[in-house]
This record gives C-alpha cells, sequence and structure tokens, in this order.
C-alpha cells in the first residue's frame, strides 16, 4: 500500500528484547553462557519479524546485501504460527486509515479556496481606529510593545505607500499613512518623532528602512597602515601569524585593512604598540585623501583629535613640512600627543585654541613668519548622526535647538578655516571639510553659506565612489557646484555616515559684502556724536550757490569734550 505518514513506523530502529523460543528453557551453565533459547527481535504490529537496522537506518534484510553465511541463519529461524492473519488484519486496518485519510484530504482540497481567499483578503492592510491607537499607547505604558506586530505593519504600510493609489483605503490620506509609519518606526527602532521627520525628508521610504537596520549593526573594525614604519603587506602577515582574520580594506585605499576576527586583543598586539597601525574607521580616512597634502607643505589640522587623520597626513608627507595639530579641548590633546609618539609622528606641532579665534592667532604669529597654511582640514563638531551605530544615544538626545547650534559653530569654524588658509600658495589652497552627520543643515546648509562669504569655489573631491551632495533640499536651493560634495551612508557603502566638501580658494580679500556691515556698526559706537551725511546731498549743496562752500557743521573735539563736563553735573 505504499509509505505514507500513518505507517511510518518502519523508520524507527528496531528495540531487542529478550524472547524464549517456543518449547526450550533458557538455562545459564556456570560459566554465564546461555545454554539454549536465542534472542529474538520483537514483532511489530504487522507480525512481520523486525528487521536488522544499524546505526545509520540501513536495513539488512535484502538478500542481496546478506553474507551467505546470513542468508543461511535466516532460513534456519523456525516459523510462527498466527502471523499470516494478524498481517491480514493489520494491512485491513492501514488500508481503512488510508481511505479515511483520503477522505480528510478531499476535504482540505475543497476548503482550500476558501481558505486561500480569507489569507488574501487579511493580507490587505487596514489602518487602525484612533480607538485601537490610543489603546495601544494605554498598554504600551505598562507593558512593552510588540515588535513582530509592529514590524509586521511597517511592512504593510510600505506596501500601501509604495503603491498608494491602488492600495489605498478610501477615505485615508496619505499623511495618515505616514504618521503611521513614523509612530510605528519611533517604537520598532526607538528613535524620537524629530530625529525621524529629518531623515523621512532626506532618504525615500525603502532607503530609510535600510538605513535604520544599517545602524542596529555595528561597522566592520578596521586599521590603517602607519608606514612610517611598515609596509601593509608585512603588517598583514604579523598578524595573520598571531591568528587575525583580515582583508585589504578595498581598493580605493592602499593601507587600509578590515579585521574580521581575531584570536588576540586587536588594541594590544605587539604591534599596535610598537605603532605599526593604528586603530581608524574606514570613512575617517576618505578626508585626509581628498586633502590630497604635499611634501614640505604646511597643513593645518584645526579639529585634531584623537590624532588618526593628523598621523595620517604626516605619513603620506613622510615626516616633511610642518603640521599644526589643533584641538580646543586640552583633555582630546593627551591622546593626540600620545598617538604621535607611537606612531613616530616628528612634524607636528599640538596646539590647544579656539578654532574660531585661529585667524587673529594667524594674524599675529604664523602669517608674518610662515605665510599662512598650504591646506587646511575641518572636521567639525557635528550631532553624529552617521555614527548612530557607535553611539545609540543619539537616536533620542538630540533635538533642532541641537542640530541648529552645531551648525552656527560649523559656519564660524568654516570661515575661520578659510581665513587661516593662503590662496596664493604654490602647491595649496585647499580647505577640506568634513562631518560625522547626515544632516543637510550641518553639512550643505554650511558650504553653500561659506560659498556666500568668501572668495572660495568647490572643486572635485577626488573620491571615486560616494553620492552626490544635495543641491535641492524641501524649499532651499544650493550652488549647482554641491554636486561635487559626496556624501557616505552606511547601508551603501558599509562604513560611518560621512559627508566631504573641498574648497579651493582663489582669493585672500574678503569679500565688500563682509566688511560694509562691519563699518555701519562700529561707526555710531566710535564716534557717537558725529552725523554721517550721503555724498549726493553734499554734492547738492557745493552746487546750489555759485562761489560758496557750504559744509554740514561738524562738531569739534574741544566742543564734545565741553559737551560731556556740562552733562556730568546734571547725571550728578
Amino acid at each position: 500500500s505504499g509509505f505514507s505518514d500513518d505507517n511510518s513506523k518502519w523508520l524507527a530502529p528496531a528495540k531487542a528484547k529478550k524472547i524464549p523460543s517456543k518449547g526450550n528453557n533458557v538455562e545459564l551453565c556456570s560459566d554465564g553462557e546461555v545454554e539454549e533459547g536465542s534472542w529474538e527481535m520483537e514483532e511489530e504490529e504487522d507480525g512481520s519479524i523486525d528487521e536488522m537496522v544499524d546505526d545509520y537506518g540501513a536495513s539488512s534484510s535484502e538478500e542481496e546485501e546478506l553474507l551467505p553465511i546470513e542468508k543461511a541463519a535466516l532460513k534456519q529461524k523456525p516459523d510462527r504460527g498466527g502471523t499470516s492473519e494478524d498481517d491480514s488484519e493489520e494491512e485491513e486496518e492501514a488500508a481503512a486509515k488510508e481511505e479515511a485519510s483520503g477522505q480528510k484530504t478531499g476535504q482540505k482540497d475543497e476548503e482550500s479556496p476558501d481558505l486561500q481567499l480569507n489569507l488574501d483578503i487579511d493580507e490587505q492592510f487596514k489602518l487602525p481606529t484612533n480607538e485601537q491607537i490610543e489603546r495601544e499607547d494605554i498598554l504600551f505604558i505598562c507593558d512593552p510593545p510588540d515588535l513582530h506586530i509592529i514590524h509586521q505593519r511597517i511592512k504593510g504600510n510600505m506596501e500601501v505607500l509604495q503603491d498608494f493609489g491602488t492600495k489605498r483605503e478610501e477615505g485615508r490620506t496619505r499623511q495618515e499613512y505616514l504618521a503611521l509609519l513614523r509612530r510605528d518606526m519611533a517604537a520598532y527602532y526607538s528613535y524620537s518623532d524629530f530625529l525621524l521627520l529629518k531623515l523621512m525628508d532626506i532618504f525615500p521610504l525603502p532607503e530609510l528602512i535600510n538605513f535604520l537596520e544599517a545602524n542596529e549593526v555595528p561597522r566592520p573594525v578596521t586599521i590603517r597602515t602607519n608606514t612610517l614604519k611598515t609596509r601593509r603587506r608585512d603588517l598583514a602577515q604579523a598578524l595573520i601569524n598571531r591568528g587575525v582574520n583580515l582583508d585589504p580594506l578595498g581598493k580605493w585605499s592602499k593601507t587600509g585593512l578590515v579585521i574580521y576576527d581575531s584570536s588576540v586583543p586587536i588594541g594590544a598586539t605587539p604591534e599596535y604598540l610598537a605603532g605599526h597601525y593604528m586603530l581608524q574607521g574606514a570613512s575617517s580616512l576618505l578626508p585626509v585623501m581628498a586633502l590630497a597634502p604635499q611634501e614640505n607643505e604646511r597643513i593645518l589640522d584645526m579639529c585634531c583629535a584623537p590624532g588618526g587623520k593628523t598621523s595620517y597626513i604626516a605619513q603620506l608627507m613622510k615626516n616633511t613640512g610642518m603640521i599644526l595639530a589643533n584641538d580646543s579641548n586640552a583633555e582630546r590633546l593627551r591622546s593626540v600627543v600620545g598617538n604621535l609618539h607611537r606612531l613616530g609622528v616628528t612634524n607636528a606641532v599640538v596646539s590647544n585654541c579656539d578654532g574660531r579665534q585661529f585667524p587673529k592667532v594667524r594674524s599675529c604669529l604664523l602669517w608674518g613668519v610662515l605665510g599662512g597654511f598650504d591646506r587646511v582640514l575641518l572636521d567639525a563638531p557635528c550631532s553624529g548622526t552617521g555614527v548612530i551605530s557607535k553611539d545609540p544615544a543619539v537616536k533620542t538626545n538630540k533635538d533642532e535647538k541641537d542640530v541648529l547650534r552645531c551648525a552656527h559653530l560649523q559656519k564660524e569654524l568654516i570661515l575661520s578655516a578659510i581665513d587661516s588658509c593662503n590662496a596664493a600658495s604654490e602647491t595649496g589652497g585647499y580647505i577640506v571639510y568634513c562631518t560625522c552627520s547626515i544632516m543637510v543643515e550641518e553639512n550643505e546648509w554650511v558650504v553653500d553659506y561659506a560659498l556666500k562669504k568668501r572668495n572660495v569655489r568647490l572643486v572635485a573631491t577626488g573620491l571615486d565612489f560616494g553620492k552626490e551632495g544635495f543641491t535641492r533640499f524641501k524649499d532651499r536651493r544650493f550652488h549647482p557646484s554641491l554636486k561635487s560634495t559626496r556624501r557616505f551612508y552606511p547601508h551603501t557603502h558599509n562604513m560611518d555616515g560621512f559627508f566631504i566638501a573641498k574648497f579651493k580658494k582663489f582669493s585672500n580679500a574678503i569679500p565688500q559684502t563682509q566688511k560694509e556691515p562691519a563699518v555701519k556698526a562700529a561707526a555710531p559706537s566710535a564716534v557717537p556724536d558725529t552725523v554721517v551725511e550721503p555724498q549726493p546731498k553734499k554734492k547738492k549743496l557745493e552746487g546750489s550757490k555759485a562761489g560758496q562752500e557750504q559744509k554740514p557743521p561738524q562738531p569739534t573735539l574741544k566742543k564734545r569734550h565741553s559737551l560731556q563736563a556740562q552733562r556730568r553735573p546734571l547725571k550728578a
């Protein structure tokens, strides 16, 4: 009748049971051996003798696979009576069971269209009512939300939004679907409503889900070879001998290595302590590559801590020229000094100054002595929305004020960096601005501001990959040259979120639009009692009467002091 689930007991291995043969008694000799009788296998329900089954489930009943001595042993077994009747009864029962199971399957086949239709109906996504949402909010206070249900609702909502015209409910607007999607993503991924709104403006919805998922996974551990002391090939071989599984970072980097796993702490190997490599993220290599420092140049790293980019600049310059490593935080400069000593950097000077005041320091000390800097690197402080995988607290502790505060600081720093660069440099005149944020307010907005306030233009970064920067964002329109800036995302490039822009300074002069407000603001405070009349009115007075010069009255210093002396007793 064939095998089915009902008679699948043949799959189970047979169990041995001691059954004395008919007419024979089992007795033990003095040495403990069995005189008569035999060990026989217990019978199954169908009455047939169980087959010998080995450990792998292979049956030995087939005579083709038996040895001749085994075949003779099987023939000598005594035949038992009544087995044929038991076999026939078991076959009848099995046939009855198969008929019953066939009837059941026929009923299931008849019911399957209705069940499939019900499943199709249930798969259609429907927006919950306001009462259901309020009930969920109350339950969320007492118990944690069911993440599986929320995830399924996010998937259904995404499918409707991608084909909104055909799959939406009647009377429901797109804003209602987006509001529910934002609420569910905030609960599932633990983001603030403000940050999700910003991210939904930057990414399309399918890409937004990929970005949020990528932030839940840590980025690969990468190291940078210090070519001042070793070569990447020799370093890789030394680490492999210590049980480190690694690969080259990519074709775009000649010094990077990615670490998959290691049997030793990667930050405490003898090679690390000897300064052969630096633990550094892949995205942190890109700004230095865009800066492209040359030998014997003067470089300013305005925000240098913890020193990874500074040491990379030094190794590209082969310890020639001069690097001014500055940071406003004195505590973080300790790590900079330690890393520079460990890596063997000898052309760096460490300073602790406010980057916004650097043009004043430059004008007093460096401009007259050094002639300004050939290249400037500004890794500006930011909100950290590109490194959420390293700092998950960014999901909830950032708001609009934090982003605008960072943007204001970045605008001040970028103007200071541009003023510190020398446009007359023979090999340089370049400024690289970068952040570990993906916010438009901290990236394109700041770059567009610098283009309007200083004599600079954007040039190509020299990086072959990365997405172009925004030239328009919501109601804002930026300079078309912002296409040359580059954005890097964790879900597309498997590195921290980063933004890079490269400027070329073509004039040291500050545009006149910057000087006029300063003069107007300083005039009333410097000479409060004078009245400055426009030039056309003066010409009209001069030409009103021929041969007579009429000038507006101007108070002298003596009159001014006498007036102040008269006012003092009155005030007293």
